[in-house]
């Protein structure tokens, strides 16, 4: 494995560093977290281009540990700030939450080992972001220009957010007139515009028109015979997320479950790992999950099948759409443990502990199959990969724990009206506090689940539902401009590819930044 070197590793877990706690402020101010494989990418091929002697390879290992860290960051923004949200003066410690985050990354790396082989090498799926990746990453650098474009972009986006959040000189959204009331505006993010650039029109199209039906339709139409806007809002959120979960369930029963023998034929066998080594980290997974985070014997296995079972979910819905709702993934998990063994069983913290777990290791394995695609096509060495995925994973656990402890320092309260607005946490919390519509969350379950089997996208449209209005127009609005570049400068749709990076890795990484100083200035 000569693409594997030891400042392949170091680089691999610098990066994750840096990335994961980025990719915290992402999560908990937007609500998504687009993959961030071509600007890993980008900055690997930067990076160690300066030290000479590298090659497309290496660059492919040091950007896949990078990558993993991001989404490890990803899980546990998506779900542990719940219990903030149920309660502002939550006792939640560091080592805790660290442990989840640690299990959920080591299950999904384990995952991705076994079901690499069928989901890059046997099916049909596009995995756009890893193919989009190879290309840059062949194309090459001559003379710098694509990191130059990377960076700059960074840092605009970087001095804007330093502006917007640091020295309050640029507002953090603009309302329009006369349906403020409703939360109808723009919201001021350069990483909101990346990000729908990056998904494009199709799927944010799907976002926008059921952020549309969310936030327009719903509070501005129907909230009398609701009881009011509040009650609207109540209503629109509790659909959201019975679509979401809809179709997550959905897709489990039409796309995973009839080929699940297929995806494991023969894949521990080719792992050239021994059944004792597996057995072992099983054990140790099952006795943290027991002993420290109180989970109990029945619920610590479920969630590790469930784990397993939601990775290969993962596998399957970012090969075809470039997206993983790993939250959901789960909250479907959560519904089963809590079905089996009784839902009064565990207190909240174990239950948030459930839903991180799996959320970790679907996200894990979602990101990381886009950088095993574009090895692939480079033709590296899976197993360099896996040893930098489980590295970046790791550090990621450390850096993205630190990273939302900050935020939960600095900036206080989560949730939806507050600086954080953490929307998937949110949900995870109304599924465990209680639903406050069971009814329109039972609609959108039913909704999403049947809709799903007509091909739409059930829940993307939920998401859009469930987000503020504010942070899907302005994603909607880098759709657009996608739609334009695309037909009219074809030439510069890579350019613009690269700028979205920058703009996402700018506004995370001074976000961070000014989380950082604020807690200091604290103290």
């Amino acid at each position: 494995m000569q693409e594997l070197k030891v400042r392949t590793i170091v680089l691999a877990a610098l990066g994750s560093a840096v990335i994961s706690m980025s990719s915290i402020y992402i999560a908990l101010r937007i609500g998504a977290l687009p993959w961030p494989t071509i600007f890993v990418a980008i900055s690997s091929m930067a990076i160690l281009k300066a030290f000479k002697n590298t090659n497309l390879k290496e660059i492919n290992v040091a950007h896949t540990g990078m990558s993993a860290g991001a989404m490890v960051a990803g899980g546990i923004a998506f779900t542990i700030p719940g219990i903030w949200i149920i309660s502002e003066q939550a006792k939640v410690s560091f080592h805790y939450v660290f442990l989840v985050s640690l299990i959920g990354a080591v299950i999904g790396v384990f995952m991705v080992a076994l079901i690499r082989e069928f989901f890059i090498e046997k099916s049909n799926l596009p995995y756009p972001v890893g193919v989009a990746t190879a290309q840059t990453l062949v194309a090459g650098d001559e003379g710098g220009r694509k990191s130059k474009i990377v960076f700059t972009s960074l840092g605009i986006s970087a001095i804007f957010t330093f502006l917007r959040d640091g020295f309050s000189k640029i507002p953090q959204a603009i309302m329009i007139k006369g349906l403020a009331n409703y939360g109808i505006g723009l919201f001021m993010s350069p990483m909101a515009f990346g990000i729908g650039y990056i998904i494009g029109i199709i799927y944010m199209g799907i976002w926008f028109i059921g952020s549309i039906i969310g936030n327009i339709v719903i509070p501005v139409f129907f909230s009398m015979p609701l009881g009011g806007v509040n009650a609207a809002i109540t209503f629109k959120n509790n659909l959201g997320i019975g679509l979401i979960i809809g179709g997550g369930i959905a897709l489990l029963v039409k796309d995973i479950l009839p080929k699940v023998s297929t995806i494991f034929k023969n894949a521990f066998s080719k792992l050239n790992i021994s059944y004792k080594i597996i057995s072992l980290v099983l054990l140790i997974i099952l006795g943290i999950e027991f002993v420290f985070l109180k989970l109990g014997i029945i619920a610590s296995l479920l969630t590790l099948i469930g784990a397993a079972v939601s990775v290969v979910m993962a596998a399957y819905t970012d090969g075809a759409t470039g997206i993983v709702p790993m939250e959901i993934f789960g909250i479907i998990i959560l519904l089963f443990v809590k079905l089996t063994i009784g839902g009064d069983t565990l207190s909240y913290l174990p239950l948030f502990a459930v839903v991180a777990i799996v959320a970790v290791a679907s996200g894990v394995a979602g990101d990381n199959l886009q950088d095993f695609k574009a090895g692939a096509i480079i033709g590296t060495n899976p197993r360099a990969q896996i040893i930098s995925e489980l590295v970046g994973a790791i550090v990621g656990a450390v850096f993205g724990t630190i990273g939302l402890f900050i935020l939960h320092l600095t900036y206080g309260k989560m949730g939806p009206g507050t600086f954080l607005v953490a929307p998937q946490a949110y949900a995870v919390s109304q599924m465990i506090q209680g639903l406050s519509n069971p009814r329109s969350f039972i609609f959108g379950l039913i909704a999403g689940f049947v809709l799903y089997f007509f091909n739409i996208q059930t829940m993307i449209l939920g998401i859009g539902v469930y987000l503020p209005f504010i942070i899907s127009l302005t994603a909607f609005l880098g759709g657009v401009l996608r739609v334009v570049i695309d037909k009219f400068f074809p030439k510069q749709s890579e350019n613009f590819t690269l700028i979205s990076s920058g703009l996402l890795g700018g506004e995370g990484f001074a976000g961070t930044i000014v989380a950082i100083i604020k807690f200091i200035w604290r103290l």
